[in-house]
């Protein structure tokens, strides 16, 4: 690559971070956030922590770095805000599709904050980790993390001792994932940057009614996955209130009418689907090619409590050998194409490919820190190095270039015909060439 295009690299950067700096408060803040941003992205053989970020970037150290994630008074909130705006600019589409899903952080010892045993997907396992909970929007022009909460365990909210040490504001009580999730939701509709009315999630959140229930209520389309056990009922059944018999307690909640269908296990359910129910269908580019699928769809009643339930779709996947099945329920109105609906479950993938970009480019898990302030700094700066990349990957792109990935494919490369520059942008270009590092080492905002 030239030098031209070195210095247009670092051209963009300035001109990216100063749609922030304001945001971090006064002249020594916005240049430290500017020296945080620029070391998540040139730092790649160290762990980035504050130390070694310092030694990627002249006129850092590792005290200001640190207090700049510690102390700095900064609200994380309307940088997530304005970085909302930025990905809206990007990406959007009135067919964007709101993602979200965990992510776990895996820690040593117990003062971290949040940090307890619970499943670390990192691992695949039970172990010793704190978990974030972020949201992501998709659509056809690519994918971005935009939102995040920290996820506090009952364990930690029934101790204020514990949570006023690890900073934890007095006001933050416990919340399951599943209302972290919708708050991310309700508070980006209320901010109104990003188009789109659907919703996917994996099993973990598909399998909670309360989050379907707001997410009806609030007129949110989802498509949520859920365990291959999920009752359902998959035909009408009457319910009533039993007749007194004139003894005992009087009957005043409903039952199946004797000789009703009962509710049956999804999986259950498509076990008794013929091979004429299903249909093949390609519901996204990917790297290997073509992602293609066996569909079929089934209008049934969600069981509440072994009680028939709001009417819904049943959405039935697998692969075209019968392999990996995988069952969603969506409130999507009944004329919802059977396509529609296979290609809004399947926008969950990119969540984790921006968890791995974001891990492997921008030191997303990388931080060593344990208050609840520096958690929410690390974790926004990191996402706002993820939305530069993918600003950057999109500046230099040419949708039509030759070589040119699709955009939602997970870390599709665009190409030009003077440049590479990949998914991970200018991560490897810092790692790659001398010259852009020095560059981004010594530019300033």
């Amino acid at each position: 690559m030239i030098q031209v295009e070195f210095e247009r690299v670092a051209a963009s950067f300035a001109a990216f971070h100063q749609e922030f700096a304001s945001l971090f408060g006064r002249k020594e803040a916005q240049q430290r956030s500017e020296q945080y941003l620029r070391g998540l992205l040139v730092q790649q053989t160290d762990r980035r922590n504050a130390e070694n970020i310092s030694e990627a970037v002249d006129g850092a150290t590792p005290r200001s770095l640190q207090r700049f994630l510690t102390e700095s008074p900064w609200s994380d909130e309307p940088v997530i805000d304005r970085l909302q705006a930025n990905v809206g600019g990007l990406l959007n589409s009135p067919d964007g599709v709101f993602v979200l899903d965990e992510s776990g952080f895996p820690k040593k010892g117990r003062k971290s904050v949040g940090v307890a045993r619970q499943y670390c997907g990192t691992l695949g396992k039970v172990a010793n980790c704190q978990m974030g909970i972020f949201m992501a929007y998709v659509s056809e022009q690519g994918h971005a993390l935009v939102d995040k909460r920290l996820y506090l365990p009952g364990e930690w909210t029934d101790d204020p001792d514990r949570c006023r040490e690890a900073g934890v504001p007095e006001t933050v009580d416990y919340q399951s994932a599943a209302e972290l999730a919708l708050s991310m939701l309700k508070q980006s509709r209320t901010a109104g940057h990003l188009m789109g009315r659907w919703v996917t999630a994996d099993e973990a959140y598909g399998k909670v009614p309360t989050l379907r229930d707001a997410l009806d209520a609030d007129e949110w389309l989802y498509v949520l996955e859920v365990p291959c056990s999920q009752p359902v009922f998959a035909q009408p059944a009457k319910v009533e209130v039993p007749t007194w018999s004139g003894r005992g307690f009087q009957p005043t909640k409903l039952r199946l009418v004797e000789g009703e269908p009962g509710p049956q296990a999804v999986e259950g359910v498509a076990a008794g689907l013929t091979a004429e129910d299903w249909q093949l269908l390609t519901v996204a580019e990917g790297a290997q090619g073509p992602r293609t699928y066996l569909f079929a769809a089934r209008r049934i009643w969600e069981s509440r409590e072994g009680l028939p339930g709001r009417e819904c779709w049943l959405v039935l996947r697998r692969n075209p050998d019968g392999s990996e099945p995988k069952y969603y329920l969506s409130n999507a109105p009944a004329d919802t194409p059977l396509l529609t609906l296979a290609q809004v479950g399947a926008k969950r993938w990119p969540i984790e490919t921006e968890f791995q970009m974001e891990k492997n480019e921008t030191g997303l898990d990388e931080y060593e820190v344990r208050s609840w302030q520096s958690w929410h700094h690390h974790i926004t700066m990191a996402m706002l190095a993820g939305i530069f990349l993918l600003s950057l990957q999109q500046e230099w792109g040419e949708k039509d270039a030759p070589g040119d990935s699709a955009a939602n494919q997970p870390c599709g490369a665009r190409v030009t015909p003077t440049a590479n520059l990949d998914s991970s942008g200018l991560a490897v270009l810092a790692r790659r060439h001398s010259v852009a590092e020095r560059t981004l080492q010594t530019v300033s905002c």
